[in-house]
């Protein structure tokens, strides 16, 4: 397969960026976007050039470091995928594809592709753990817990913290992400004697870090490859409020 490639080159964060035009044959309708991007840099290489910087990790679709705008929609047309999950056999061949990073405020690109997420990670550390001391581990089946709530806990914990949902909000929200990362926390009894306080610093520290108001649109579950309902954003809004009007 071959295809035209319309990449974001930028060489730092206070340099002028631009779309790069690249032409690129002899690709296996088996590779991975990520895979077809490393043939890319090898033949840079090979030319003297300057590779394309993108995020990756395990490759696995479960660290959340990969995320593409890729034809203008997060990780890509596939849905429920992450980029590195995302093979070429769903594109057409001689297909024009643009890729960029995302867009966002809180997310200042760092170098082409790569953006700078440490936001997230200071949501997190706002709030989302569990920091009451319990003394050693208990029994696995000690805590009683139905599966009805075990598996709405799951279900947000699936979050892999990549930041689709951002990227695909028009007005860059997080909203997705940290009502996952309260969410999961909170529905478990392990969770509920910092309930109210976790939810306040962590909205808190969402709205200190520059993040959007939520666009009611959807977008970020639709983009999430993690498929994380909204739903438990309107959760986290109930227990925001409660937390400071209680």
């Amino acid at each position: 397969m071959k295809f035209k490639l319309k990449v974001w080159r930028q060489e730092g964060p206070h340099k002028k960026g631009r779309m790069v035009v690249y032409l690129i044959d002899n690709i296996s309708e088996h590779a991975s976007f990520l895979e077809m991007l490393d043939v890319l840099n090898e033949r840079l290489i090979a030319k003297g050039e300057e590779p394309i910087a993108f995020d990756h990790d395990c490759r696995e679709g479960i660290c959340g470091s990969c995320g593409l705008m890729i034809d203008g929609q997060a990780h890509g047309p596939e849905r429920s995928t992450t980029v590195c999950q995302l093979h070429m056999r769903k594109f057409r061949n001689n297909a024009t594809i643009y890729i960029e990073p995302w867009r966002g405020k809180s997310f200042p690109i760092i170098k082409d592709l790569v953006v700078d997420r440490s936001s997230l990670d200071r949501i997190i550390q706002s709030g989302g753990f569990i920091s009451v001391n319990t003394g050693s581990a208990p029994d696995a089946n000690q805590i009683l817990i139905g599966k009805e709530v075990s598996d709405q806990a799951m279900d947000a914990a699936q979050c892999i913290g990549c930041g689709a949902c951002v990227a695909s909000c028009k007005n860059s929200s997080a909203m997705l992400f940290t009502a996952a990362k309260i969410s999961h926390l909170s529905i478990l009894p392990q969770g509920q004697v910092e309930k109210r306080k976790r939810v306040v610093n962590m909205v808190t520290q969402m709205d200190q870090e520059g993040f959007g108001s939520c666009s009611s649109q959807l977008e970020c579950e639709a983009a999430c490859p993690k498929d994380i309902s909204t739903s438990f954003i309107s959760r986290m809004n109930r227990e925001y409020l409660t937390s400071i009007f209680s």
